[in-house]
């Protein structure tokens, strides 16, 4: 199934969901530093090996930073209506950008641990044209972390038009969905979900701490 899933590219484009409100952190969760990087430079840096092209779907004004040299892609829905906008955006940019390619991939922002190999990963739990592939780890799904045919964009489209909840995985349910299972890490002799997300300042403030533990520990 892989060896022509793209129709020719080597592997799928990619997109950073950073479209959402970040009301929790109070600021966007994107320009957060951890360890002094941002967390978009953070997950740019993890995804940007793994696709063939990395897009950022960013809603709103830019800052007077910038953002790591992307280019935003705003919703094409309007309304902040959640991670799903976000996957039809990158679904339908993809149909007119990559008319040959077959799939993207999502990550959400605030996830900055990700497996170096969950693209790969997502990729071979592939067994039909229409699958969409998902992340677990510890029997959880992480919804935003997928590899979608672009092939449903149309349907997404109806979903978010008809359905008031906007829920991903109500929205996955529709379809063929391939659980992919990841192990869980470790940092500074704990435990790492390599899903765990950042959504509030005490969570920064949690994940920083456990990267200065890490770094003690190394010998």
């Amino acid at each position: 199934m892989t060896s022509n899933l793209y129709r020719g590219a080597i592997r799928p484009p990619g997109f950073i969901l950073a479209g959402g409100l970040s009301s929790r952190m109070g600021t966007p969760k994107a320009l957060v530093r951890l360890g002094g990087v941002t967390l978009l430079e953070r997950v740019a840096t993890r995804l940007s090996p793994q696709v063939s092209r990395l897009h950022l779907n960013w809603n709103g004004d830019v800052p007077p930073s910038g953002l790591a040299g992307f280019e935003p892609i705003s919703d094409e829905t309007g309304g902040h209506a959640g991670p799903l906008a976000g996957i039809l955006t990158a679904m339908r940019h993809v149909a007119r950008v990559y008319p040959e390619t077959s799939h993207v991939v999502t990550v959400p922002i605030d996830a900055p641990f990700f497996p170096l190999d969950l693209v790969a990963s997502l990729e071979a739990g592939l067994k039909g044209a229409d699958d969409i592939a998902i992340a677990f780890s510890r029997d959880v799904m992480h919804p935003v972390f997928g590899l979608w045919p672009v092939s449903i964009t149309d349907d997404l489209a109806d979903f978010l038009m008809r359905d008031e909840k906007r829920r991903v995985r109500s929205f996955i349910e529709r379809h063929t969905m391939r659980r992919i299972d990841f192990p869980i890490g470790d940092a500074a002799g704990e435990e790492l979900d390599p899903f765990v997300n950042v959504n509030t300042p005490q969570e920064l403030a949690d994940v920083e701490q456990m990267l200065v533990g890490e770094r003690k520990a190394a010998p």
